[in-house]
């Protein structure tokens, strides 16, 4: 049986509704979609045949309604046969909440609706519900910089949610003075802010920036170095073992994963984990059924280090880098 959904409401035109819905944050124009989504950025891992198709078939039938993926994870297609697969099953176009992201050689304006109906075409849909900047940096293909200001792009894609094309328009990896640009020309608030926030990265001020523009953050890498495995040399604690973690998830017959994701909750986060397996769709999405308390949050919270899992380094002589140097990044 689908588990009950907890959504949040954008003031910034964002569509869809889930049922069973719980409305907790209203926008004078606002709509409904999940809580939690389904990420599937395999970063350097290569999908194996269908993987990502039947990983999005097993969401949707756990429960899932929001799937987030784009151009750059070469997986829209399969994506597009999985939701085909389930909307001839029953599931309902409007019940289903679909982002997807424009890559960093698209970023000319004239370039971004071709590059969202390229999207559209592989996912097999005529709309779809968020479309995101991925990134402010545009990079041609051969890898060298495209200078595009990122306001350019920003116009290309008002005009792609103008045509139909996206039910609302957001950012990925923006800093605030970005954001402070876009709104200082006169052009659309955005919907969504996509960022990364975990346990080492929680990002306070940014996430009050967003609440008094009413903007949604939706939180990718969730886990950050909780896993040995990903986890880099100079990554701050905790890890995956940590006492005081298992002993939270002892507290509520939970895992460590499950406490981190509803701390991002109730950080007013959405987040965005990764998951192919159906272990770990099913347990990324039992986080609703139990809050963490005043001291448990205290605690989590004291593992703010400011620690960047993706910092993406390979940008950082763009102009429009975004993290590091915000206070002078334009």
């Amino acid at each position: 049986m689908a588990k009950k959904f907890h959504v949040w409401r954008s003031a910034h035109g964002l569509g869809t509704v889930l049922r069973p819905t719980t409305p907790l944050e209203a926008g004078p124009k606002g709509y409904q979609f999940q809580k939690l989504a389904v990420a599937l950025a395999q970063g350097r891992v290569v999908p194996k045949g269908d993987e990502v198709e039947k990983a999005v078939e097993l969401a949707i039938d756990l429960g899932y309604r929001h799937i987030d993926t784009a151009y750059i994870y070469k997986v829209e297609d399969q994506v597009g046969r999985a939701l085909t697969q389930k909307m001839a099953m029953g599931i309902k176009r409007e019940e289903l909440f679909i982002t997807t992201k424009l890559w960093n050689d698209r970023h000319a304006r004239e370039a971004v609706v071709p590059a969202l109906r390229e999207s559209l075409q592989a996912l097999n849909l005529s709309y779809v519900d968020l479309y995101l900047i991925h990134w402010p940096v545009g990079q041609f293909a051969n890898l060298t910089f495209d200078y595009t200001d990122y306001l350019e792009t920003w116009r290309g894609m008002m005009d792609a949610k103008q045509l139909g094309l996206t039910k609302s328009i957001g950012l990925s990896n923006f800093n605030q003075h970005q954001i402070d640009r876009i709104l200082d020309n006169g052009l659309d608030v955005p919907a969504v802010l996509q960022v990364e926030i975990n346990l080492n990265l929680q990002q306070p001020d940014l996430l009050s920036y967003c609440k008094t523009k009413s903007i949604v953050v939706m939180g990718y890498t969730p886990f950050g170095s909780l896993f040995y495995s990903k986890a880099r040399a100079d990554a701050p604690p905790p890890r995956i073992d940590d006492p005081q973690l298992t002993a939270i998830g002892n507290n509520h017959n939970k895992t460590v994963t499950q406490i981190t994701l509803r701390y991002m909750l109730d950080l007013g986060v959405i987040p965005i984990p990764k998951a192919l397996s159906y272990d770990h769709l099913a347990s990324n999405i039992d986080v609703f059924d139990f809050n963490l308390t005043e001291s448990e949050q205290a605690i989590l919270k004291r593992y703010d280090r400011g620690y960047r899992t993706i910092p993406q380094l390979k940008w950082i002589r763009h102009p429009y880098y975004p993290f590091e140097i915000e206070k002078n990044n334009n």
